[in-house]
């Protein structure tokens, strides 16, 4: 089969890394015929131009690399587009596979491979449509989550269901964590899907939109803690939001923001004023919610390190229980 990539982070790299290694050692001969991936961005202290991780690991492997600034043909990058269309129809390509790729696909390019475009969504379908499923599970509270593989369409991620593998939420899970597990599941199924898809064996099941949730991209803006929400929602938002955005806390005593990190939700019964420090230990520094008490254990300054409470506490003299 000849298969384009389109993808850029981390989560996406995972997911070529096994159509390549996949290509060398399955029944099914894989021909990957080109890597579609966003520009380059310019990161770190310095702001250097740093090529994206599906970039970076494409190159490696001497596949050819398209970064088209958009795809739209009638849009602001028309240029691009066109171009992108020209070099992509060239290739007769059997399928494209999108995983975290950035860009929304348009009509010409969701009709342009002989099979169309798999997308490797990371939740359950139709639960957290959108681009932040890892997250928004967590924040939740969801139990399970998982990878689905889903034809694409021209809707957001409202595409039939092709094959759907799940695993539990864990109790100290973290996105990053989470996603580490959901990148490795996303690419053995879509290995998986593209075999059945050789052997005709692909079936398409449609989603159940009344089921559906959105799952909305994460804002700089949803970092702070809100003490008067409970203890429970608070520690899940900051397993949610690690590493990014990042949850931040204001402390009594202490000038700026701090970053949470990890955090504990604790039961009490007592009635006290949310944002109120009610413990400070080396064990951790306990604050008043509406609902119970959320434990601090490792923050952050502003332009420092991690820090275990038990450290953060020796720098920090004029953190004290709230009278």
């Amino acid at each position: 089969m000849k298969i384009g990539f389109a993808g850029t982070p981390e989560f996406a790299r995972h997911a070529l890394e096994a159509l390549i290694r996949h290509g060398r050692a399955g029944e099914q001969p894989i021909d990957m015929a080109v890597v579609l991936t966003q520009p380059d961005r310019a990161a770190g202290r310095g702001m250097q131009l740093a090529a994206s991780p599906v970039k970076s690991f494409a190159r490696e492997h001497d596949i050819p690399v398209l970064q088209p600034r958009g795809l739209r043909l009638d849009g602001r990058w028309a240029d691009d587009a066109q171009a992108t269309q020209v070099q992509l129809t060239a290739l007769g390509l059997d399928v494209l596979v999108v995983a975290a790729y950035g860009l929304i696909l348009p009509k010409w390019i969701l009709e342009l491979p002989r099979f169309g475009c798999l997308n490797i969504h990371g939740s359950l379908l139709p639960r957290w449509r959108g681009a932040a499923p890892i997250q928004r599970a967590i924040e939740a509270g969801d139990n399970t989550t998982g990878i689905t593989i889903m034809q694409m369409d021209d809707g957001l991620d409202t595409g039939d269901m092709l094959l759907v593998d799940s695993l539990p939420i864990h109790d100290d899970e973290t996105a990053q964590s989470l996603h580490d597990r959901l990148a490795v599941m996303g690419g053995d199924l879509i290995i998986k899907a593209l075999d059945d898809l050789a052997a005709q064996r692909l079936r398409a099941t449609p989603q159940d939109t009344s089921q559906a949730t959105y799952a909305a991209k994460l804002l700089k803006a949803e970092a702070a803690l809100d003490w008067t929400q409970p203890a429970e929602v608070l520690a899940r938002r900051v397993r949610a939001f690690n590493p990014f955005p990042g949850t931040t806390a204001n402390l009594p005593g202490v000038p700026e923001p701090v970053k949470i990190w990890e955090a504990a939700a604790l039961p009490s019964s007592a009635d006290m004023i949310p944002g109120s420090v009610v413990a400070c230990e080396p064990t951790g520094i306990d604050v008043a919610t509406s609902k119970g008490l959320l434990r601090l254990l490792t923050l952050q300054k502003p332009g420092g390190k991690r820090q275990a409470v038990s450290v953060f506490l020796q720098s920090t003299p004029a953190l004290s229980v709230s009278q």
